[in-house]
C-alpha cells in the first residue's frame, strides 16, 4: 500500500513541469501499473514514467527516486494480491468524483496496452483479451464510440461496467501468467 504522503509525491512529480499539461494524475499512474502487472509485458519504472507523464523523454537527473520506488511498490503489492487469488482494487477518491477517478484510471490502464497492443494480442487468445479489455476500453472515455457513449451515459451500465473490472482484471493477469 502507498502511503497518502507517497500519493502526495507522486502527483507532485505527475503534475510539475514540463510534462504536468499533459501527465495522468494517481489515478491514471495507478491504471498504468495496473496494466504493466496484469499484461503479458512488465514494464520498468521508465516506461512506467513516460506513459504516466505523457512524453518521450526522461528528466536528465533520471527518474525521480520516490516515482520509481513508488511504481514498485505498487506493482509488487498488485502481483503479491493476484498470486494469492485475490482481487484487485481499485484507488478510491477520498473527495471528489469517483467515475472521474474511475475513467482516469482506465485512460492509463488503457494507454498502456496500447502503447503495449501487439504484445497483448499476440500473447493470448485475441477474442479473449478484447472481450477482457471492454469495461476498460469503455470507461477510459478515450473512444467516441456510440455504443461506449451510450455505457457511460447511463449510470447503471456504466456501474455494471466498473464492477465488472476487478474480475476482468484477475483474468488478464491468469491468461498471461498462468501456466498451461
Amino acid at each position: 500500500m502507498l502511503s497518502n504522503a507517497d500519493i502526495e509525491a507522486l502527483e507532485d512529480i505527475l503534475f510539475a513541469e514540463p510534462w504536468g499539461d499533459d501527465a495522468l494524475d494517481f489515478f491514471g499512474f495507478h491504471g498504468v501499473v495496473c496494466a504493466s502487472v496484469v499484461g503479458p509485458t512488465g514494464l520498468d519504472a521508465e516506461e512506467i514514467f513516460r506513459l504516466a507523464t505523457g512524453t518521450d523523454d526522461v528528466p536528465d537527473a533520471g527518474i525521480p527516486p520516490v516515482f520509481q520506488r513508488c511504481a514498485e511498490q505498487l506493482a509488487r503489492d498488485m502481483a503479491h494480491a493476484l498470486d494469492m487469488g485475490q482481487a484487485l482494487e481499485l484507488p478510491e477518491p477520498e473527495d471528489g468524483d469517483p467515475m472521474n477517478a474511475l475513467e482516469n484510471w482506465c485512460a492509463g490502464f488503457v494507454d498502456t496496452f496500447l502503447a503495449h497492443e501487439e504484445e497483448w494480442l499476440q500473447a493470448a487468445s485475441e477474442e479473449e483479451t478484447a472481450d477482457l479489455m471492454v469495461p476498460m476500453l469503455t470507461l477510459s472515455g478515450l473512444f467516441d464510440d456510440e455504443d461506449f457513449q451510450k455505457v457511460r451515459n447511463s449510470e447503471k451500465l456504466s456501474r455494471q461496467m466498473a464492477d465488472a473490472i476487478p474480475d476482468a482484471l484477475t483474468d488478464l493477469y491468469l491468461l498471461f501468467h498462468a501456466p498451461d
